[in-house]
């Protein structure tokens, strides 16, 4: 079976941003981003994987004994748009959606072309949402703080 390849690294978040995101809008949406998102958790932004920025992290573990560890919020500026991983399916979070903005939904994610195009405040109470959520369900790094 092969490894998990969404884990914390070492990667310097700044960095990565100035050398991966070609777009000047994108790298300064991306920034907007990170301060955002560490004032919502109170955690600093690290690398998971090779392009997703997380913040916090929780412990999940499935039914069929799969379990591994994942950001309680990210985001990665890949090259067509934002993958946002902020959702979680709530009732609250699904009501939010009508708000949120022009974006489309994938399986785990959030796609937005830039931040511009989605309203914030939404985007705010969907993070803080998904962390309540994730705090209930799951062994949390938020119960630390």
């Amino acid at each position: 079976m092969a490894g998990i390849k969404t884990k914390e690294t070492e990667i310097d978040v700044a960095n990565f941003i100035n050398s991966y995101v070609e777009n000047d809008k994108k790298r300064e949406d991306s920034f907007q981003l990170i301060k955002l998102m560490s004032d919502w958790t109170t955690f600093e932004p690290k690398m998971w994987g090779p392009t997703i920025i997380g913040f916090g992290s929780y412990h999940y573990k499935y039914a069929s004994g799969h379990e591994g560890t994942m950001p309680l919020i990210g985001f990665s500026p890949r090259k067509a748009e934002f993958s946002l991983y902020v959702y979680s399916p709530t009732p609250e979070n699904k009501h939010l959606l009508d708000d949120f903005g022009k974006f489309k939904m994938g399986k785990a994610c959030i796609y937005v072309k830039k931040l511009s195009d989605i309203n914030i405040t939404v985007l705010e109470k969907m993070c803080r949402t998904t962390i309540e959520y994730l705090k209930q369900h799951h062994e949390c790094a938020c119960r630390e703080k």
